[in-house]
């Protein structure tokens, strides 16, 4: 790396650092990874790494060919390149460039051959091919969205790729055609979750259709998604997505297939040719081994359980990693087993060849076959030898997290340590980075810092634990001490340069001070606690005073400023540790001396020189700040200081400041992962480096080495450790003071370190337990020093130690205090025992009785807030109830113009409920308005149009009289469809059902339905309405009849309950709204203001009844007069006529007066009885009376409700009806857009494919120009080919012959093709012994003719010239022949990438004229959709009748008005007729002339049969028969004489036909037997024949190879002889053949049939 102004540099010395994954070998002993910014060469037997730097930051995709030896890397900036090393050399190749734009994920070289696979990231996510040799791209395709995970070449085929992402696999095959090269895509199916396959399913094309005449045809999902363009092509619906497998881990077999590995468990095997799949089943274990393997399963699982993991599953694994060998498969995952796959056919075994306890991320074969490494996630890397099968070997032993911090061991030169976040410390040789040793604590570490005074390393822990290491042996680190400091982590350790202190950041502002000395234990010294949070912290040593500063950087929340803590930090405080701490182990500030300084600007990172210069990283803005701590420097009037410098930094993002040991050099490093060194004193660059980059996150921590010459820097998340070494060290400013400075440093050390040193080795080792590693250490009274007792903290130890000293010096005073509270405790139960005596008046309360006030307000504070957060938390529950009321209501009520409420019967269950409505919208208004006046318009047109046709002839006019008077009767409501009409619905204004063609008509017509709707529930509304308004009336007149009654049955003074109806809240739902104080059952809570006002209200209430009942007139009436100023008749019953005095005497003592006067008495009672009993009887008949007029009413009204719920019915119906009518329109709108937007898509598609066969046009052309120019070319070959085997004929055509002929039998002779043998006798399964281009083939053979071209091959009298000549000769026709069998494989795979471009225009050519036929038959169902439209009719019940239970088809039928068939009939019905009368006329005339007809036939014929008897009888002639009839008496007889004799005639003949045929079956029987015979003798001779043949051919072998040339021609002759006499056997065979035919045909023609004849 260049320096700045004075030409020095640094670069990196060494680089280490593991990644468990992206390994690869680049040769048989070398393995190659990326960390960081840097690619890791690893010598596997000798441990050594070389590393090559990305010099533009991180390392992206990564591979490497182990055959061609070289690596390919690409960075991650924007544009990103693809670079190209050579091995050993490291060495850069070449530099690709594609048009990526963000990064690259993945990489892959072809087995053999000069190429490279490549896929780039977001946003192009292309595939693309290289060939990296002549740094050319071959051919590239896109793949939007698709994220990969892994990519590979076909070992056997570099033209086959196989792409995996995470549920998908592509296998790309790489067509070439001369220079051009084109990418086919091939995707797998792969089988769902459950391992089934299943085959594809074209949604865009479906294969079924079924077209129904209603819900018309079945159109893709994507067309009813409206979906168009490629996402039509793609669509798939939730309940159709499969969820396949995912697969992991892949490898290529050598016949071309690819076994996967998957998530859930399955191995796939995928047929690179066929892209088919296949699921490989376990192949089931004999029983006795199957039990094994289970009882083996079991107990690794019961260990697993033990040590805490998660047991594994070994007969069905998840595998992770695979490679391919001759022998098998070997492969692994999460159980840490390697596992050996013995697949035949669709079925494997399973045998587990090694244990290591780990999972498994990687498995990687050696370059020969001969190892197998074994890379676990921890990275940790085992070897595995097949061929041995022994156990795996660790040969690394690595970590694979990120370095968390590095320093240098004391003396500084020799040694470095490094921990890892997952507590791992490694110690490495800083001369070459070697790796020495290693140390895992078991717990999460976030720091450490090795010490100056010994050599032992300090390492916090996130638990709050820092770790003790003894590192005296570089070899076997040990941990001899654990100190347990608080539970808070520690979160950086810092050591003076004198190696006295260690100071130990925490969080929560806490600093930890213990003394760094192995011989004091490390004991803790105390503990400050800071205000603010601690960002960095920095310390300086001051030898003359022997005292050490720190400096802490504080955040300060509050503002934008940085705040700076000073304290010190004497040897005193270790001598007299108590004298300087207090019982809590806390520092007293004042020993401290602490100092405060507040900077202008917010700082990340600050360090301090001793002449107390500080520079500070500023947070807000890149920059460094310097500052001089002294009062000059501050602002006027405030405490805050201002920056002397302010230097701009290249770096971004947070930074982190580090000072040399000898305060000469600062290091600043931030998140983009730039190293600048800059000269302290002057702030001037000396040197940068790009150690690490801003993907990584930077770098973490960097430290200087004592002498100055290395710096350790190490990442954040890159998981790589860098140490730079100055390269010209003499020109570096500062060197030699850091030089001195390091000597004299030692020298002051040197006597401690050696005690220290000496005092660590004799530490016993510490036992890292992980069960233990949360349990801390206690400090013993004495002197402080930490053991592992128990679980606490040393900061917990401290408190507890002074409790028990607190508790030990006041335990009597407690012992006191106890008994007080004890005896208060007591008398304040007597007294709350007495108060709960007294009367309520004299009680306490409660919390009177409370002693502890502040207690007590405590507890009622916590209380009251408690309820004042469960109130407001009721509250605001209480307001969104509230608010979802408000929407309900105004959703629900207020925003309805009609409420919804019910009517019921009074003595009847039935009930009635109107129609809410809504108030129409002004948009719907208008709408509607505007669909009306176009209607109008439209009816006006049809209306002008009518007027304008021309008269009808009478009959249609007829006919439309009958059509239109039918209509008028019945089917006016049929052809509407709905009843409408009769409740309130204005049809008229609707268009007719068979008129709705457009879609603006259907539009139209849904809104003028939903108008009727609403006039139809807006009249029924107000009939009901009506009804409401009338049982409001009738319950006002039953209660005034109510009131009468009352009176009546107070006059009887009768108990009855009289009926008296009222409104429900269904008839009333308002008062729903509305809510009673009776409807609340809690108790109202009230506040003491609102009791009080109750109370008021309450008794002024009682005052107001009070003084309106007392009132003396009212009083004084209704004592005297019952308070009434007459009697009326109602009061008769009250009336009642006194005795008379004398009644209390006994009868006998009346007088007669009395008596008289008694028996007026009884007669006026008797009178006035009757009179009471009249009226009783006047009121009962008015009670009844009134009841039934009540009862009557009612029930009037009830069957006004009945009629009104009936009329509801109907009217539901009636909306129902249009309601259907709107379904229906709505349904075939929403068709008519699916089948436009499956036109739409259909267009695109055929767009697309339209230019997808334009472009495949143009590679056929190409193609084609391709063949034919690599036609001539191998024509040329070929006759060159040939003319040079004439040129040899005639140049060695004056050899003698038989020298000729041995040079032409080794002119041809071709020499076996080395097929590499040294590769054939290697393990690698992918060797093949194939050439990869002509230049090796002729290589080859030139090699193989260096041996065949020797002169012991020489023929023997050959001159030496003429065999040079012969030897050159030869070589050009091997190359020729070479060059032409390369021209013709060249040739071939032109004319198989031409046939495969034709068949691919072929298959698109089917597939546009499919897309066209489905666009026809689409514009054909769009036709008939728009032409069938759905009607809706009105059918009385019964109109309809159907013989059967099947419906009639009706897919033919045509719907038609019935006006044009009744006028059709009726014209046809007046033709009928009319034709009718014609015919009957037209029958009568032709009936005459039938009769007229018949006779003159008739008199015709008796004039010819009176022709031909004249005539007969004129020509009669009279033959021998007639004479012999004539003449002879006996004629009869005569004739049965003549029959006899042709009869005996006859039978003579048959008897010698039967004689011939004998004769002839004899012959027959005979020739048969000859031609068996015959057949015989062909055969045998046949035989002699074949076996002729045979000794023929023997002796013509015999004489090519004995090269006889006289024939002996008696031989000859009879040879000659036999095949004439063959000959003549076989004329002779043919004759007798064709004589048996004959013979044959003539006994065939002699059948029975035919010996009449004879």
């Amino acid at each position: 790396m260049a320096g700045h102004g004075t030409g020095r540099s640094e670069g990196p010395h060494w680089v280490q650092g593991f990644s468990n994954k992206n390994l690869a070998f680049v040769n048989n002993q070398t393995l190659c990874y990326p960390c960081g910014n840097y690619i890791l060469f690893l010598d596997i037997k000798t441990k050594k790494t070389r590393a090559v730097q990305c010099q533009t930051g991180q390392v992206g995709a990564f591979a490497a060919n182990a055959n061609s030896q070289v690596v390919a890397f690409s960075d991650r900036q924007l544009n990103p390149l693809i670079h190209i090393y050579t091995f050993p050399e490291l060495r850069k190749l070449a530099e690709l460039k594609g048009d990526a734009q963000l990064d690259y994920t993945l990489l892959a070289f072809s087995f053999k051959g000069p190429y490279l696979a490549s896929y780039s990231s977001i946003p192009e996510f292309v595939l693309s091919v290289w060939n990296w040799q002549e740094n050319i791209l071959l051919c590239s395709e896109s793949q939007p969205g698709l994220t990969g995970t892994s990519l590979s070449f076909n070992p056997m085929n570099w033209q086959q790729l196989c792409f995996v992402a995470e549920s998908s696999v592509t296998i790309w095959c790489i067509e070439r055609s001369k220079d051009e090269h084109l990418l086919t895509r091939h995707p797998v199916e792969l089988p769902d979750e459950q391992g089934v396959i299943s085959p594809p399913e074209d949604l865009f094309f479906p294969f079924f259709r079924n077209d129904d005449p209603y819900y018309g045809p079945d159109l893709p999902i994507s067309a009813i998604a409206g979906l168009e363009g490629d996402e039509a092509e793609t669509f798939v619906p939730r309940n159709c997505i499969k969820t396949s497998v995912h697969p992991i881990a892949h490898c290529w077999t050598a016949a071309s297939e690819i076994y996967m590995g998957c998530k859930e468990g399955y191995v796939l095997a995928i047929d690179a040719e066929e892209y088919s799949v296949s699921v490989l089943q376990q192949k089931a274990p004999p029983e006795v081994m199957q039990k094994i393997a289970d009882v083996v399963s079991y107990i690794r699982s019961q260990v697993q359980k033990k040590k805490g993991h998660k047991p594994s599953n070994v007969q069905n694994p998840v595998l992770l990693a695979m490679a391919f060998c001759n022998e098998g498969l070997y492969a692994a995952g999460h159980e840490g087993f390697l596992t050996f796959y013995h697949i035949k056919d669709l079925e494997y075994e399973i045998k587990i060849c090694a244990d290591i306890s780990q999972p498994i991320s990687s498995l990687i074969f050696s370059p020969d076959y001969t190892s197998l490494l074994l890379v676990t996630d921890q990275g940790t890397v085992y070897s595995y030898r097949p061929a041995h099968s022994g156990e795996a070997v660790k040969l690394l032993d690595t970590s694979s997290s990120c370095f968390l911090a590095a320093d240098f061991l004391t003396p500084g030169n020799n040694y470095c340590v490094s921990v890892t976040t997952a507590g791992e410390v490694q110690v490495w040789s800083l001369e070459d980075g070697t790796f020495l040793s290693k140390l895992n604590l078991g717990t999460e570490a976030t720091s450490l810092a090795c010490c100056p005074s010994s050599n032992s390393v300090a390492v916090g822990t996130q638990r709050g634990q820092i770790c003790f290491l003894d590192v005296t042996k570089a070899e076997a680190p040990r941990v001899v001490h654990r100190t347990f400091l608080s539970k808070l982590p520690v979160l950086s350790l810092h050591y003076d340069q004198s190696g006295q202190f260690l100071i130990a950041r925490a969080t929560e502002g806490h600093i930890f001070i213990l003394d760094a000395r192995p011989s004091k234990l490390f004991q803790v010294l105390g503990y400050i606690v800071l205000a603010d949070e601690v960002l960095h912290l920095s310390v300086i040593s001051d030898f003359k005073n022997d005292l050490v500063e720190v400096m802490v950087l504080l955040n300060v929340a509050e503002v934008q400023q940085a705040r700076l803590e000073i304290f010190r930090l004497s040897s005193a405080m270790i001598t007299d540790n108590d004298k300087y701490v207090n019982e809590q182990g806390m520092f007293n500030a004042s020993d401290l001396k602490k100092k405060q300084y507040d900077l202008d600007f917010p700082l990340s990172s600050a360090v301090r020189l001793k002449d107390n210069t500080v520079y500070g990283y500023c947070s807000c803005a890149p920059f460094i700040c310097k500052y001089h701590l002294s009062e000059e420097n501050k602002f006027q009037d405030t405490s805050v200081f201002s920056s002397e410098k302010k230097i701009p930094s290249k770096q971004f993002g947070s930074g982190l400041l580090c000072l040399s040991p000898n305060s000469q050099w600062l290091a600043a490093s931030a998140k983009d992962g730039v190293l600048f060194i800059y000269n302290s004193s002057t702030l001037d660059i000396l040197a940068q480096k790009h150690c690490h980059s801003y993907q990584g996150g930077g770098i973490r921590s960097m430290v200087f080495s004592l002498d100055g010459n290395f710096i350790l820097v190490n990442g954040e998340n890159d998981c790589a450790l860098v140490c730079l070494k100055w390269k010209e060290i003499k020109k570096v400013p500062g060197v030699e003071e850091a030089a001195l400075y390091w000597k004299s440093l030692r020298d002051i050390l040197n006597k401690s370190t050696s005690d220290e040193n000496s005092v660590l080795k004799s530490m016993a080792e510490w036992k890292l337990d992980p069960e233990s590693t949360s349990k801390s250490l206690s400090v013993t009274e004495e002197d402080g020093d930490i053991t592992n007792t128990d679980g606490t903290t040393w900061i917990g130890q401290k408190t507890q130690k002074v409790m028990r000293e607190e508790t030990r010096m006041f335990a009597n005073q407690k012992e006191e205090l106890q008994m007080g509270i004890r005896k208060l405790r007591e008398t304040i139960q007597k007294m709350m025992h007495e108060n709960e005596q007294v009367p309520d008046i004299e009680k306490l309360e409660l919390w009177e009785f409370n002693l502890d006030l502040e207690e007590q307000e405590q507890a009622q504070a916590e209380a009251e807030e408690d309820v004042a957060r469960a109130r407001r938390e009721i509250e605001m529950e209480i307001l969104s109830y509230c608010y979802l009321q408000d929407l309900i209501k105004y959703e629900c009520w207020d925003d309805m113009c009609v409420k919804e409420r019910a009517v019921k019967c009074f003595h009847r269950d039935c009930e009635v409920r109107n129609y809410p409505l809504k108030e129409r919208s002004k948009e719907e208004m208008e709408t509607l308005k505007k669909v009306l006046q176009l209607k109008q318009t439209e009816t006006a047109d049809l209306q002008a149009q009518k007027e304008n046709l021309d008269s009808e002839t009478a009959l249609s006019e007829e006919g439309e009289k009958a059509a239109g008077a039918v209509t008028d009767d019945g089917a006016s409501f049929c052809l509407n469809g709905s009843l409408s009409s009769q409740y309130g619905g204005d049809t008229s204004i609707l268009y007719h059902q068979c008129d709705l063609h457009t879609k603006e008509q259907k539009l139209n017509q849904t809104i003028l339905l939903k108008d009727v709707i609403y006039k139809v529930k807006t009249a029924f509304n107000e009939e009901f309405d009506m009804v409401v308004q009338r049982k409001e009336q009738e319950i006002a007149r039953v209660k005034e009849r109510n009131l009468k009654i009352q009176e009546i049955l107070e006059q009887l003074d009768l108990q009855v309950e009289v009926w008296e109806p009222v409104l429900t809240d269904e008839e009333m739902p308002e008062r729903v709204l509305t809510v009673q104080d009776s409807e609340i059952k809690a108790e109202k809570y009230m506040t003491q203001e609102e009791k009080e006002q109750a109370e008021m209200q309450a008794k002024l209430e009682m005052e107001r009844r009070l003084a309106a009942t007392d009132d003396e007139r009212l009083r004084a009436l209704d004592d005297m007069m019952g308070g009434v100023l007459e009697i009326r008749r109602e009061d008769i019953l009250k009336m009642d006529i006194p005795p008379p005095d004398f009644v209390s005497r006994p009868e006998d003592l009346w007088t007669e007066e009395e008596k008289k006067v008694f028996e007026e008495y009884e007669k006026k009672v008797k009178e006035l009885n009757e009179e009471k009993e009249d009226y009783r009887q006047f009121l009962r008949n008015e009670w009844n009376k009134i009841e039934a007029s009540i009862k009557e009413t009612t029930q009037n009204f009830d069957e006004i409700v009945c009629k009104l719920s009936e009329k509801k019915l109907k009217s539901q119906m009636v909306i129902y009806q249009e309601e259907l009518k709107i379904v229906n329109l709505i349904y075939s709108l929403l068709l008519d857009e699916e089948l436009d937007t499956r036109e739409s898509g259909l267009h695109k598609f055929l767009m697309k494919k339209k230019k997808e066969k334009v472009k495949g046009a143009r590679k056929i052309l190409s193609a084609k120009h391709g063949v034919e120019a690599c036609t001539g070319p191998y024509k040329e070959a070929l006759h060159e080919e040939k003319s040079l085997e004439h040129g040899f004929m005639k140049r060695f055509a004056h050899i003698p012959g038989n020298l000729f002929e041995e040079l032409l039998q080794l002119y041809k002779h071709r020499p076996e093709t080395p097929n590499t043998e040294t590769l054939l006798d290697t393990a690698n399964p992918y060797v093949k012994g194939s050439p990869e281009d002509y230049q090796d083939a002729v290589s080859l053979l030139m090699k193989a003719m260096d041996e065949v071209d020797s002169p012991e091959h020489k023929p023997s009298g050959l001159d030496q010239s003429m065999w040079e000549h012969f030897c050159l000769a030869r070589r050009n026709k091997i190359k020729n022949e070479e060059l032409v069998k390369w021209k013709a494989l060249a040739l071939s795979e032109m004319q198989t990438c031409l046939r495969r471009r034709t068949d691919e225009n072929d298959k698109m050519k089917s597939e546009l004229e499919n897309t066209f036929q489905e666009l026809t038959w689409l514009k054909e169902e769009k036709m008939k959709l728009q032409q069938n439209l759905t009607v809706q009719f009105l059918l009385k019940q019964g109109q309809v009748e159907l013989e059967s239970t099947q419906i009639p088809e009706y897919s033919d039928a045509v719907l038609i008005d019935r006006s044009v068939v009744e006028e059709l009939n009726c014209s046809l019905a007046a033709q009928g007729e009319k034709k009718i009368t014609a015919m009957v006329e037209f029958k009568d005339f032709s009936k005459e002339i039938i009769q007229l007809e018949w006779e003159h036939k008739k008199m015709k014929m008796q004039i010819q049969d009176l022709k031909e008897k004249a005539r007969d009888i004129v020509i009669l002639p009279i033959s021998k028969d007639c004479q012999l009839f004539l003449t002879v008496h006996n004629y009869e007889t005569h004739i049965a004489q003549h029959l006899s004799g042709m009869e005996q005639s006859l039978g003579i003949m048959d008897k010698l036909h039967k004689k011939n045929v004998r004769n002839h079956q004899k012959k027959v029987r005979e020739l048969k037997k000859c031609i068996c015979l015959k057949e015989q003798e062909n055969y045998e001779l046949s035989l002699q024949l074949k076996e002729m043949l045979v000794s023929v051919s023997e002796r013509m072998h015999i004489f090519e190879a004995a090269d006889t040339r006289d024939i002996s021609e008696e031989i000859t002759r009879q040879r000659y002889q036999e095949i004439v006499k063959q000959k003549y056997l076989r004329n002779l065979i043919r004759e007798q053949e064709k004589q048996l035919a004959i013979l044959q045909s003539e006994i065939e023609s002699w059948n029975p049939r035919t010996l009449h004849i004879i």
